[in-house]
């Protein structure tokens, strides 16, 4: 395992009913393909070595011992592989037939699991054949020249890189209580289930639902192997499903109801995993119960390094929803925005709320958050004042997108030219005008707020913040200036949320202001605190100076959300941007980010209140906390020199 990752597979080989040296000779066929992917664990069908549709063959000794010979050449295949391989079959022990999964590595059985729960109703007759687990005496047996204890306590099985699986069998799955749950309490990272799930009508939906929610509920990888075409249809059909979840999300499945075999390989994210289980106090308290429980510990063998690439998708927007019914998210997350400030304004009593619009993406997601507001408390839109103040870096192409956009809201609009008043505060503390430095910059912000919070006591209303997630992480954004507010809005909605939203409404408005909301979006984002060029245009570019939002949004993402070292955060960078930014320029907006995430925590430390969106946010009273002097230099040096 290698930045956290490990390589499984869930396959599903060509089988004949009852004929165990054929299926061995497949499974094999499988094994050696995973093992030249660098696969480590690879998972078959439920017994795959026999064929589950045996039914009364189970009772024939003759079938028993094949289906063990059969194992002894599995054993001889695999014994200068690495990889563990999960098959399944019907191991006699004692007086009982269960039905289990054998795991195997190198030429040896590292331990037999047997199936828990055994399903006899409808077309499922296996108490028929089998003993369930819970029926089973710890005892030591042997099987194909290994003597193995078979357990019914719950075994978790642990790779050389230290990551821990367990297993269950099919209807183990579908149980109220899954052996599963008890399995990632006492530690597992992932979970293997050797199934032969018929298919009905229907069925197929509540599995991959079934399937989902186990990984989420227990914060695991869950790689799922059915049996397929091959096997008996005499009264039902396998349609061969192969997948891999994590936590909740799959990574990838094959074709059901393939002729052929098929085998699916995804890299799971077990650091990801477990920076999940830790920060969340639930799944911390659950595994308390198995503190006094027993649970067998079985450690596979060594093995050989491999070259580490990374194989995954990664998504270089991971703030921007995967659903794909865009409104209905952009709804949702409105819908949030929108109740955290009415409930401000109606516990306020407040009908008057007051917006600096400068026709930049951040003002008019706030602007929309509370058109949007008003609208569903009933409110008259002229309580919104939205106020423009242009200064010296004010531009037209953004003062008439903010007056537009006012006034096809039907809000109250009012403009403050802040010139003036900038010019007597730098004559009052002897500041040169023609120096555009940073008391340049920040005195125009500070007027600005300073501005609409007086505006605000005028009329009796509340200031909303603009200020986005992205801005907060880097510090881009002035203290005791824009930075303040008396309810933030846009607190935990990252700027490439913020352009996903605003698009969103633009497609949902009338053409004028459909347009002027496309050229805000196109409109270069600044903070327009420096003079225009000769041609008028925006000079001061924000991503020119402190990087591009997608990336910092991209490195914060992964920073806050799992708390993963820069080394990671920079090699998935590199696979989502793969073509659009080289690995030098990554390299280093990485440690513009990691420098200035930690200088700015003081204006973290005391942020206006605002609405938790999405998994990520920085609020002090939230999710996060930080002391404001920190030292960022164990971050900075994981990153590489270039």
């Amino acid at each position: 395992m290698e930045h956290g990752f490990i390589k499984v597979a869930a396959a599903v080989p060509a089988v004949k009913v009852a004929d165990c040296k054929y299926n061995v000779e497949q499974i094999e066929e499988q094994i050696v393909l995973a093992e030249g992917k660098g696969v480590e664990i690879i998972v078959f069908p439920e017994l795959c070595i026999t064929g589950y549709s045996c039914q009364d063959l189970f009772r024939q000794q003759l079938l028993l011992e094949a289906s063990e010979s059969a194992v002894l050449l599995l054993l001889d295949f695999t014994r200068q592989l690495d990889i563990i391989s999960i098959v399944g079959l019907p191991v006699a022990v004692g007086d009982l037939l269960l039905n289990c999964a054998v795991v195997i590595q190198k030429g040896q059985i590292l331990g037999i699991v047997p199936k828990e729960y055994l399903p006899n109703y409808s077309e499922f007759y296996e108490k028929r054949w089998f003993a369930s687990s819970q029926e089973l005496r710890d005892t030591e047996i042997r099987f194909a020249g290994n003597t193995i204890k078979v357990s019914s306590n719950p075994q978790v099985f642990m790779t050389s890189d230290g990551v821990k699986f367990g297993i269950e069998i099919c209807e183990d799955l579908w149980a109220p209580t899954p052996p599963s749950n008890h399995l990632v309490l006492a530690g597992a990272d992932l979970i293997f289930n050797l199934s032969a799930s018929d298919e009905l009508i229907g069925k197929h939906a509540y599995l991959c639902q079934l399937l989902s929610q186990q990984s989420a509920r227990t914060l695991s990888g869950y790689i799922y192997a059915s049996a397929g075409f091959g096997e008996s249809t005499q009264d039902v059909v396998y349609g061969g499903n192969a997948m891999i979840y994590e936590n909740g999300h799959l990574l990838c499945e094959g074709d059901r109801f393939s002729l052929t075999k098929q085998m699916m390989v995804a890299q799971i994210d077990v650091e990801k995993l477990r920076s999940e289980r830790r920060s969340n106090t639930t799944f911390v308290n659950a595994q308390k119960r198995m503190i006094n429980e027993p649970v067998n510990l079985i450690q596979a063998h060594s093995v050989t390094p491999r070259d580490f690439v990374l194989e995954r998708t990664i998504n270089a927007t991971p703030f921007i929803p995967a659903s794909e019914d865009m409104e209905a998210s952009c709804e949702e997350i409105f819908h949030i925005q929108t109740m955290g400030l009415a409930k401000r304004l109606v516990h306020t009593h407040c009908n008057k709320v007051v917006v600096g619009v400068s026709g930049g993406l951040d003002s008019t997601l706030a602007l929309l958050v509370c058109v949007k507001t008003y609208d569903r408390l009933g409110y008259d839109r002229k309580g919104i004042i939205g106020v423009t103040m242009p200064g010296f870096g004010t531009t037209d192409r953004t003062y008439h997108n903010a007056v537009d956009l006012m006034n096809s809201l039907g809000i109250t609009l009012r403009e403050v030219n802040i010139a003036k008043s900038v010019r007597q505060h730098f004559e009052d503390i002897g500041h040169d005008i023609t120096v555009h430095d940073v008391t340049y910059e920040n005195a125009q912000a500070r007027e600005r707020t300073q501005l609409l919070m007086d505006i605000a006591n005028q009329v009796g209303g509340l200031v909303i913040g603009t200020g986005d997630l992205s801005e907060l992480a880097l510090g881009w954004c002035t203290y005791n200036g824009d930075h303040m507010s008396m309810y933030a809005v846009n607190c935990s909605i990252p700027k490439t949320l913020i352009t996903y939203l605003v698009g969103y409404v633009a497609t949902t408005v009338d053409e004028t202001s459909a347009a002027t909301l496309r050229d805000i979006i196109d409109t270069p984002i600044s903070p327009e605190l420096i003079p225009a060029d000769e041609e008028g245009n925006i000079k001061q570019k924000t991503e020119d100076l402190v990087g591009p939002y997608i990336l910092h949004d991209f490195f914060l993402y992964y920073f806050l959300r799992y708390g993963f070292r820069p080394s990671k955060i920079f090699l998935l960078a590199c696979k989502a941007f793969e073509g659009t930014y080289a690995e030098g320029v990554i390299k280093h907006w990485l440690r513009i980010f990691c420098r200035r995430f930690f200088q700015q925590q003081f204006k973290r430390s005391c942020l206006p209140d605002g609405p938790k969106v999405g998994s990520v946010s920085l609020s002090p009273r939230g999710d996060w906390r930080m002391p404001s002097d920190a030292a960022a230099d164990l971050w900075l040096q994981d990153i590489k020199p270039e």
